[in-house]
């Protein structure tokens, strides 16, 4: 569905203004239209409006939007917890995620028929809807969002796509056909292949070229599709539009409603309510089976900030281990109760040969258990596998983590430095290293590990690789309290090898608070000054702009609350290698991925996997977060800079695609690695601002093409396809494969390359048999050149879920309902009580795992989940009437109880006749004595 119009019918007035206003920051491509991605931003806002406003209710709090922006949205979602900024990033970049994927499906599935519900793929159509689902739930479950967002983007396209390009709506219907996410009920009344369901069209805009007895059967039929041929069975109907071949084979014409044409109006709009509908219907699916909390954090509606510590646990470590250790409790002890507070912590022990296992928590006080287990024994060569922990760490925790890695040795497994290399690019997380080894420990060779690798990434990735001794360390480790806050920003990033005397502007806001200059390096100093003159050095520890701190290579500058807006400047002096890099804490910020458009009957963008083509011009499809929404910001420039040099940042033309979304083309891309760098004004305070991305990028000669179709089976060999192809000189090309679970793989080591040919080749994979199903893997796909100079990667995320064979929901039968007491005026209700009873089955399934309050102020409890026949009870105020509770089975499939003792005529209800059973039909619930 290419270009429904946005309803208004089913979004609150928040959503409406979001998506239709000047405020949209979703909504990738498509402006003036609505397409897919205004259809699922418009369901997912809604979803995470309802969601956020039942956690906020059943929290007692209130559920008030300041207004109508995204960023308003996650205060009040959030707000009513803590206090203190919070930050619209993770939303924004989650909303971005699915509705990346939903588009991609137009490129990577565009001539299978399943993917639209084309020529009457109805089984197929279904079959993938059901098999991502299962997938969807899964990777919740083990909390690997990403991997979930994916899925449901594409999921939600494949959806959608069935009002539009079946005959639905043109039989009548104007809800959502719920037997396309329940498999439990079947597809009724299909068309068979010798059917026929047009009548002929020859000018192609008949207003009802369905056959009348199609109609009045209601036979269910949809149009075909051929990029490559006219074929089609007799009397078919044809998809229609651009690309459709078979279009112009009799009978002609199409019943596509993608597109709003005089002659399908209605039709046009109807499909359009009804695929809204049908994905806020999925969407609920999903809720139900995750729960709020985690359908929340799977939004990215979570506090931004993630502490994930990756320790080298050998036996020298133990003092490096007691102050990661204090660190934590810092952080935990200093930061509840407010928007600082992580959402999350990871914990990635290695040492040699052992890495790992990963741990995970959103609870504190398990970190602390955690982190207290770890005690430093073993090592002794000196080399660990520092990038096998850090693996973990890049794959486990959600993109655009701070990761603080502890060590004082190299990495042994340097191979893995690539690898290493495009996580971090992939991820956009930021990686600093606390090294409290020598560092004069020099690279023999290319292959040789140092400290160096450490420097490179950490570079790379925007971190620090701060250098102290063990005795030090407590000091230095206020970088990483600065860095555990909520709606941290950069301001300004450079590096300079080999070290030079200069100076570096750069802009501070009125928005911005907590500002931290930090420098690390041998023998520096530097001096500060800000708007109006006033000038502090580096022998100054406190002075008139802030206070130093210097510790090991560190230098550590933080400005004073009452600094003043405007354009600020650094003059460092060293001959010695230095990095320079400024942040703050601010709700002004921004989200950006690297892009290609694609070609087709429905032609869009694509977020790249790898670095950017050389020799092209560079797109950047950007979104804008200000205090009031992006409105409330105008951006003036957007370009690359070079970190690593002095050279004047490339600007790049900006096109608004859809209010605050807007695409960067940059024409001359700087040569070496790069940053984003934003300009513009903040119109809340009228102060301009400056904003720089911290993960570095380069252009790659070299094309990875990989596209994903299905899950992985636990035990069942899985083979990925993937192309390769180079613009620069042919010959031979090193591939390497890798992937974050140690699962085995098959590969070719070495690729013939053509130039501007592409060069096919596989993968093949394979997970133990017992691999819990919604594990998530990351396989990452490199190819370089035989000189070494040229290299990209493709960085790609596999689910292993198990076959689903339950596909039944549990089953309520209540048992009684004792309301006799409730008075019939509802001012006397609060001194009198009622009560429920209920049990629940999953009759041959997997078993009920959880059993949860959605409506109803009383008590829910209820007998063990592992009982055949668990046992529920309620009991509730008389003034609470109306009680609803979920039962989920093990794979995700969602039941319902429902009571309410409200009649007409008064508030109260006699006891129900036994027994009644309460079954869950899609949106409808059907009460069966």
């Amino acid at each position: 569905m290419r270009s429904l119009m946005m309803s208004s019918v089913l979004v609150v007035a928040l959503l409406v203004s979001v998506l239709s206003g000047p405020t949209v920051a979703f909504v990738p491509f498509g402006r003036g239209k609505s397409t897919h991605v205004s259809i699922t931003g418009t369901a997912l806002l809604q979803k995470v409006t309802e969601t956020c406003r039942a956690v906020a209710e059943a929290a007692g709090h209130q559920f008030t939007p300041t207004g109508s922006s995204p960023e308003e949205l996650v205060q009040a979602c959030l707000g009513h917890t803590a206090t203190g900024q919070v930050s619209g990033a993770k939303f924004h970049a989650a909303l971005r995620e699915i509705c990346m994927q939903n588009g991609l499906v137009d490129r990577d599935f565009a001539n299978s028929a399943p993917h639209h519900f084309n020529s009457e793929a109805f089984l197929e159509g279904r079959g993938l809807i059901m098999e991502g689902m299962a997938a969807i739930k899964a990777n919740v479950r083990q909390a690997n969002f990403q991997a979930a967002r994916e899925t449901l983007g594409r999921v939600l396209h494949v959806l959608q796509d069935f009002y539009s390009h079946s005959n639905w709506v043109e039989l009548g219907n104007t809800k959502p056909y719920v037997n396309l996410i329940r498999p439990d009920l079947p597809l009724e009344n299909l068309a068979d292949v010798n059917t026929p369901t047009c009548s002929d069209c020859a000018s192609g805009t008949c207003p009802s070229p369905i056959l009348p007895n199609i109609l009045k059967e209601k036979k269910l039929t949809s149009g075909y599709m051929g990029m490559f041929s006219n074929a089609k069975p007799a009397g078919k109907c044809s998809h229609g539009g651009l690309g459709d071949l078979t279009s112009a084979a009799v009978p002609r014409g199409g019943i596509s409603k993608d597109e709003r044409r005089s002659d399908n109006a209605a039709f046009h709009t109807a499909a359009l309510n009804t695929s809204t509908a049908a994905s806020l219907q999925l969407l609920e699916d999903v809720r139900l089976a995750a729960g709020d909390k985690d359908f929340l954090r799977m939004m990215g509606i979570a506090r931004s900030s993630v502490v994930c510590f990756v320790i080298d646990t050998t036996g020298s470590m133990s003092d490096d281990i007691e102050e990661a250790r204090e660190v934590v409790y810092e952080i935990i002890d200093s930061k509840k109760g407010t928007q600082d507070e992580p959402s999350e912590y990871i914990l990635v022990p290695f040492n040699d040969p052992d890495f790992g296992p990963m741990i995970r928590t959103t609870d504190p006080d398990k970190m602390k258990t955690e982190i207290s287990k770890l005690t430093a024994n073993g090592g002794g060569d000196t080399p660990e596998m520092c990038f096998s922990g850090l693996q973990l760490a890049l794959t486990g925790a959600p993109p655009s983590s701070y990761i603080y890695v502890f060590t004082d040795a190299v990495a042994k497994d340097i191979a893995l430095k690539d690898t290493i290399d495009a996580l971090i690019r992939s991820t956009k997380s930021t990686v600093s290293f606390f090294m409290t080894g020598s560092s004069k420990r020099r690279r023999r060779s290319t292959t040789a590990a140092s400290f160096d690798d450490y420097r490179d990434l950490a570079l790379v990735s925007g971190g620090q690789a701060i250098e102290v001794s063990k005795s030090e360390l407590p000091e230095a480790t206020d970088v990483i309290l600065d860095t555990s806050t909520s709606a941290l920003v950069t301001v300004l990033q450079q590096a300079r090898n080999p070290g030079r005397s200069e100076t570096f502007p750069f802009v501070l806001d009125e928005s911005l608070k907590k500002i931290t200059t930090y420098i690390t390096g041998r023998s520096t100093s530097f001096t500060l000054t800000n708007p109006a003159g006033v000038s502090q050095s580096s022998s100054e520890a406190t002075g008139k702009l802030g206070t130093v701190q210097s510790v090991g290579n560190l230098r550590r500058i933080r400005l004073n609350e009452d600094k003043q807006a405007g354009t600020w400047q650094i003059h460092i002096t060293s001959a010695q290698p230095y990095t320079l890099k400024v942040t703050g804490q601010s709700i002004v910020s921004f989200i950006y991925n690297f892009v290609e458009s694609f070609e087709g009957p429905h032609p869009g963008y694509a977020i790249l996997s790898g670095r950017p083509q050389a020799g092209q011009p560079a797109k950047l499809m950007m979104s804008v977060m200000g205090r009031k929404g992006p409105s409330s910001l105008t951006v003036t420039d957007v370009g690359l800079v070079t970190v690593s040099s002095s050279e004047t940042v490339r600007s790049g033309t900006i096109s608004d695609m859809g209010n605050a979304d807007i695409l960067v083309t940059v024409e001359e891309v700087p040569e070496g690695e790069f940053g984003v760098i934003l300009k513009g004004t903040d119109k809340v305070c009228n102060s301009e601002f400056q904003r720089q991305s911290t993960t570095q990028m380069s252009v790659s000669k070299v094309t990875i093409q990989a596209v994903i179709d299905r899950s992985m089976e636990p035990g069942e060999a899985f083979q990925l396809p993937f192309s390769v192809m180079t613009q620069g000189s042919g010959g031979q090309y090193a591939i390497s494969a890798r992937n974050d679970r140690g699962f085995p793989m098959s590969h070719p080591n070495s690729l013939t390359l053509t130039t501007a040919e592409y060069t096919n080749a596989s993968v093949t994979i394979t997970s133990p048999a017992n691999t819990p199903s919604g594990t998530d893997v990351t396989l990452t796909l490199e190819a370089q050149s035989s000189s070494g100079v040229d290299s990209n990667y493709a960085v790609l995320r596999l689910s292993v879920v198990t076959k689903i064979t339950d596909f039944v929901q549990p089953v309520c039968e209540v048992q009684s309902v004792r309301a006799d007491e409730c008075p019939t005026d509802v001012s006397q209700c609060a001194s009198f009580q009622w009560e429920l009873s209920a049990n629940l089955t999953d009759g041959n399934g997997t078993g009920i795992e959880s059993i949860t309050l959605r409506q109803g102020d009383g008590t829910l409890s209820y007998t063990s989940l592992t009982d055949p026949t668990v046992q529920a009870n309620y009991d509730a105020s008389c003034c609470s009437q109306i009680v609803e509770f979920v039962a989920v089975d093990k794979v995700g499939n969602v039941g319902k109880c429902y009571q309410s003792i409200v009649r007409s005529g008064g508030p109260s209800a006699p006891t129900v006749s036994l027994p009644l059973l309460v079954v869950l039909l899609g949106s409808v619930l059907v009460l069966r004595p």
